[in-house]
């Protein structure tokens, strides 16, 4: 388990995330592998990739997270997922954390190779691109993310894919001349820091970010924390996204403005009737955050009006001004 700490959003780490740059990896592009093929022993064989927090799968949640890849090669056994992914196995299965990365890096084209486990319910598009912006700055192997109590946690990571393929190959060799078969065979039951202690890695603290499910417990926290007030709305809207295949990035705030004003301003259930019809609308028009927000003002200000004239019900028009809405225009159609 790693350990958790409640403060800080999701993947926010302690800094804010520097720009990428013109030739930076979030221009360039970036592959990704996870690594999904575990035994889940601390969870009694679960599944654990296919646990679910907030609705979603784990794996499915570190698949958002890595969006940007140009290439996502998940190693473990073929399962649906909510994007296309390339799959690969090690050989033989189970052969633990190296052999698998050597079986999804066969895959891999691109100069940085972003490396992740399948059970991170926090990790967010922002924290990769941090760690893709600090491989790029510096001259370092490596960048990986360190827990609560400052463990390195080396599939959190973005690396140069020539250093990775560079010690993967010299532990091979090693345990080529020691019998071992061909490919992974060479590398299996070999632990992680085999490849890390010959790396030269650069650190970033992210205690939220780092935070694995290992456990039961550590799923019930994870669980919990969705749910927390600040949290829940980001995290429903981020799966409703995925549930209906939705990749459209609006102002949120807008919308619940509106249906905040319509509840008030006309009744409860205006609220979600309202903001369907903006959604729909929206889409006629098609689509995108400009829509979305166009339609959602028009209706904004309907629902404005509407509880301007109910709060004037009742009420005699002023003396010498027309009972006409200020914004009303005379009529001037032939047959008016």
């Amino acid at each position: 388990m790693t350990a958790y700490e409640p403060p800080g959003d999701p993947g926010a780490g302690t800094d804010p995330a520097p720009d990428p740059g013109p030739t930076g990896p979030g221009r360039a592009g970036y592959d990704a592998v996870v690594l999904a093929g575990g035994a889940a022993r601390r969870l009694g064989g679960a599944d654990k990739p296919g646990l679910r927090v907030g609705g979603r799968p784990l794996l499915d949640r570190v698949l958002a997270a890595c969006a940007g890849a140009r290439r996502t090669v998940v190693v473990a056994d073929p399962r649906p997922t909510a994007r296309p992914v390339t799959w690969a196995r090690e050989d033989p299965p189970g052969g633990g954390p190296l052999a698998a990365l050597a079986a999804g890096l066969r895959h891999t084209t691109a100069e940085y190779v972003l490396v992740v486990s399948a059970d991170l319910p926090f990790l967010a598009g922002p924290t990769v691109g941090r760690l893709l912006s600090a491989l790029a700055a510096g001259d370092a192997d490596g960048v990986l993310l360190t827990d609560a109590d400052g463990r390195d946690q080396p599939l959190v990571a973005a690396y140069r894919a020539s250093a990775l393929r560079r010690e993967l190959a010299a532990l091979a060799r090693d345990r080529a001349g020691r019998g071992a078969r061909a490919d992974e065979a060479r590398l299996t039951g070999l632990p992680l820091r085999r490849l890390t202690g010959a790396l030269r890695l650069t650190r970033v603290p992210d205690a939220v970010a780092s935070f694995d499910c290992d456990t039961w417990d550590d799923l019930a926290t994870a669980r919990a924390r969705i749910r927390e007030h600040g949290h829940v709305l980001d995290e429903w809207i981020s799966a409703a996204k995925d549930e209906l295949g939705i990749d459209l990035d609006v102002d949120t705030g807008i919308l619940l403005d509106l249906a905040r004003d319509a509840a008030h301003g006309v009744a409860r259930p205006a609220a979600p009737l309202t903001t369907f019809l903006v959604g729909y609308a929206a889409g006629r028009a098609g689509g995108g955050p400009e829509a979305v927000a166009e339609t959602a003002r028009k209706a904004a200000a309907l629902a404005q009006r509407w509880a301007e004239e109910a709060a004037d019900t009742g009420s005699a028009p002023s003396r010498g001004k027309p009972d006409v809405a200020p914004d009303a225009t005379p009529d001037t159609r032939p047959d008016a």
